[in-house]
C-alpha cells in the first residue's frame, strides 16, 4: 500500500469516527436538533470531501464541469441543503471508500505487470582496461565494451559471447524457460537469465536500444494506442454526464410543477440520481482491462503496442503467412547439386563465391554447402538483385546466380529440377553452369497452429513466398494452408495482400505473419501485423503491430485467442455497469431507492469491474 492509500484510509477512518460521533450526540443532545446539528456534520464532511470539492471547482475554473466530483460534489451539498446530514457525509464517506478500493486494485494490477516487465537488471559488471571489473549501470555501458555476467545474473544488454559457456533462460522474454545453449561467437540478447557458467560478452548496443529496454518501452507506451471501445467510453462518459445532470434538473423541477408541491422528496431523488450516474465502472475498468492483457500478454512473450492491436487481432478472420522462417525453420541445407558445366564441386563453389555479398538464408546455405570461407579477393562488383539473386564477377567472370527469372535476365538456357525445394541456377558469362536444389522443413507446431487457427474460426489462411510455385504448393499441403503463391517479388506481396484484404471487406480482418525483416512494408499495410522470432529484431518491433518474440507459430492462435477473451471482458464489463446503472437509476427515479443504496451500488458495480478486468492478467496456456 502507497504512503498516499495509507493517508487516504486513515482520513475515511477518522470521519468515519466524527460521523458517528456527530450522529449520537444529535441524537442524545436536545440543543443539536435541525439547524443546529449542522456544525456536528460539517466536520467529517469536510474531513472526507475536501479533495473532491476542490477539484470540482478546479475543474469548472478551467471549463471541465462535468465530472464526478461535479456529481459527487453536488449531490452531497444538496443533501445538506435538504437538511439530509447525515446522509451527505454518508455519501461522500463511503464515495471515497469505493475510490480507495479502486485505487488500490489498479495499484495491484500495476505491480503485477511491473512484475512481469522487471527484465533488466539495475547493474552491469563493465570490464575494465586493465581487467578490473566495476558495477555500473547498464545505460553507462557503451557498445564494444565488454561485461561480465556470472550465474544466476540477467544479461544487462545484447551482445557477442566472447568467452565461456552457459545455458540461457529466456522465460522473460519468450514465456518459455528451455534452455538455451551458449559459446563463444554466438548472440545474447538483454533479459536472459544466465543459469549456469561465466559468460564474458562484447556490447553491440546501448543500453537504450537493447531488447530488454524496448520490451519494456514497448508495454508501457501500449497505453497511447487506445482500442475503439476505450475512444468509445471516452466519448460516452463525454455526453452521458451533462446528459444525466439535465435529467437529474428535469427530475427536481417538473414533476412538482406538474403535480404540485413535494419539492424537497423530488430534489432528493434528483440528488439520488446524481449520486447513481458517476460512470466510474466504465471510466476505469475499459481501459484497465486492455492494460492488464497487454502485460499479461508480454508474459507469454507476446508484445501487443496498444488496446486498438489487440482488439483488431480479436476480429481476425484471414491469416496470411510468409514462408521461410516463419511456417518453416529457414535453416536452408544443399540436398542436390546439379551440374551443366563442369563438375559439382565446381558448380558450387562458384555459387559460394557469387553469394558472398548476401546475408540471405538462402545465400548462407550455399557457403556453408562449400564448406570453405571464399576468398573474397577473387569477388569484384557483387551485387544483390531483389527478388532474383545475386550478381558478381569471380575470377574475371560474369557470374549470376538465383531463380530463373535472373537466368532469363542473362539469357542462359536453364531448365527445371524434378527435386522439390528451392533451385538456385547459376550461369557464368551468360552459359547456364547447373542448379543448386536447397530445402527447407516445416517447424515442428506449425500444421498444429493452422489447426487451431480454423477451429477458432479462421475462415482463410494464406501462404505468400518468393520460392517456387512447386515449393509453395508441398508446403501448404503439408501444412492445411488453404491457399498459396509462389515466386512472388517483394512487390507481389504487397499488391497480393491489397487483394486479399479487400475481399475480407469488413466482415473481419486480415493479420499477416512474417519475420519482421524482409516483409517490413506488409507487415505495416495489414490490419494487424505479426513479427515472429523477433528477440533481437529492432525491425521487428518496429513494423509490427504484435511481435511474438519466439519462432513457434503456436503464439498465433495463443494471440488470438488472448485478444478475444480480453474484448469479452471488455464488453462483459460495460454490459454489466449500464444494466446495473440503468436498474438503480430508475428506482432513484421513482424514490424506491435513497442516496446511501446508490453509492453501495455504484461502488459495487466499480469493484466488481475492476476485478473482472484483472482476470485479463490470467494469461491461459491453451
Amino acid at each position: 500500500m502507497s504512503r498516499r492509500q495509507k493517508r487516504t484510509l486513515v482520513r475515511i477512518g477518522i470521519a468515519a469516527a466524527l460521523l458517528a460521533a456527530a450522529a449520537v450526540i444529535a441524537r442524545t443532545v436536545p440543543f443539536f436538533e435541525g439547524i443546529r446539528a449542522l456544525p456536528l456534520y460539517l466536520i467529517p464532511y469536510a474531513v472526507i470531501g475536501w479533495d473532491i470539492l476542490w477539484r470540482a471547482a478546479r475543474n469548472i475554473a478551467h471549463g471541465q464541469v462535468f465530472d464526478e466530483n461535479f456529481l459527487m460534489s453536488v449531490a452531497t451539498i444538496g443533501a445538506f441543503a435538504t437538511g439530509n446530514y447525515e446522509e451527505g457525509v454518508a455519501v461522500m464517506l463511503f464515495y471515497q471508500l469505493g475510490e480507495w478500493f479502486q485505487s488500490c486494485a489498479v495499484a495491484s494490477s500495476r505491480r503485477s505487470i511491473a512484475a512481469l516487465m522487471d527484465i533488466c537488471p539495475d547493474t552491469a559488471n563493465r570490464i575494465g582496461p586493465t581487467g578490473e571489473i566495476e558495477t555500473v549501470s547498464p545505460s553507462e555501458v557503451a557498445p564494444g565494451s565488454e561485461i561480465l555476467v556470472r550465474p544466476g545474473e540477467k544479461i544487462p544488454l545484447d551482445g557477442t559471447v566472447c568467452e565461456g559457456g552457459s545455458t540461457l533462460d529466456t522465460a522473460a522474454l519468450t514465456g518459455e524457460s528451455a534452455p538455451r545453449r551458449v559459446s563463444v561467437g554466438d548472440p545474447v540478447v538483454s533479459g536472459c537469465l544466465n543459469r549456469e557458467g561465466t559468460l564474458r560478452i562484447r556490447t553491440t548496443k546501448p543500453y537504450g536500444e537493447s531488447t530488454a529496454a524496448k520490451i519494456v518501452e514497448l508495454v508501457e507506451s501500449a497505453s497511447a494506442r487506445k482500442a475503439r471501445t476505450e475512444n468509445f467510453i471516452t466519448r460516452f462518459a463525454r455526453w452521458y454526464t451533462p446528459a444525466v445532470v439535465i435529467a437529474a434538473v428535469l427530475l427536481a423541477v417538473l414533476p412538482p410543477l406538474i403535480l404540485g408541491g413535494g419539492w424537497t422528496d423530488w430534489i432528493h431523488r434528483a440528488l439520488t440520481f446524481l449520486v447513481i450516474s458517476c460512470p466510474c465502472a466504465l471510466v476505469i475498468s475499459v481501459p484497465l482491462t486492455f492494460f492488464c492483457a497487454i502485460g499479461g500478454a508480454s508474459r507469454a512473450g507476446i508484445l501487443v503496442k496498444g488496446g486498438s492491436d489487440l482488439e483488431a487481432l480479436a476480429s481476425v478472420s484471414t491469416v496470411v503467412f510468409d514462408k521461410t522462417g516463419t511456417l518453416t525453420e529457414g535453416s536452408f541445407t544443399v540436398t542436390a547439386v546439379h551440374p551443366s558445366v563442369g563438375t559439382a564441386p565446381e558448380l558450387l563453389e562458384t555459387a559460394a563465391y557469387a553469394e558472398t555479398c548476401s546475408d540471405h538464408p538462402i545465400a548462407r546455405s550455399v557457403r556453408e554447402g562449400y564448406g570453405a570461407e571464399p576468398d573474397s579477393r577473387r569477388v569484384r562488383n557483387a551485387e544483390e538483385i531483389a527478388g532474383r539473386g545475386v550478381r558478381a564477377q569471380v575470377d574475371g567472370h560474369e557470374i549470376s546466380a538465383g531463380n530463373s527469372r535472373l537466368m532469363d535476365d542473362v539469357g542462359a538456357a536453364w531448365h527445371a529440377c524434378h527435386h522439390t525445394g528451392t533451385t538456385v541456377h547459376v550461369a557464368r558469362d551468360g552459359e547456364y553452369m547447373g542448379h543448386i536444389v536447397i530445402s527447407d522443413s516445416p517447424k515442428e507446431d506449425a500444421g498444429d497452429a493452422v489447426s487451431a487457427l480454423r477451429a477458432l474460426g479462421v475462415t482463410r489462411t494464406v501462404m505468400l513466398t518468393g520460392d517456387s510455385e512447386e515449393v509453395a504448393r508441398e508446403t501448404a499441403k503439408a501444412l492445411g494452408i488453404d491457399e498459396y503463391h509462389g515466386a512472388l517479388l517483394p512487390g507481389d506481396k504487397v499488391r497480393l495482400l491489397e487483394e486479399i484484404l479487400a475481399a475480407a471487406g469488413k466482415t473481419g480482418k486480415t493479420a499477416f505473419v512474417g519475420d519482421g525483416i524482409n516483409d517490413a512494408p506488409v507487415l505495416v499495410r495489414a490490419d494487424v501485423g505479426i513479427a515472429m522470432g523477433a528477440m533481437g529484431s529492432d525491425a521487428a518491433i518496429e513494423a509490427a503491430d504484435i511481435v511474438l518474440m519466439d519462432d513457434a507459430p503456436a503464439r498465433i492462435p495463443q494471440a488470438i485467442r488472448i485478444a478475444r477473451r480480453t474484448v469479452r471482458i471488455v464488453w462483459e464489463n460495460i454490459g454489466f455497469a449500464l444494466g446495473v446503472k440503468a436498474l438503480i437509476l430508475l428506482l432513484g427515479a421513482v424514490g424506491a431507492v435513497g442516496m446511501w443504496a446508490a453509492v453501495f451500488a455504484d461502488v459495487g458495480v466499480a469493484a466488481l469491474a475492476i476485478l473482472n478486468a484483472m482476470r485479463a492478467l490470467r494469461i491461459p496456456k491453451t
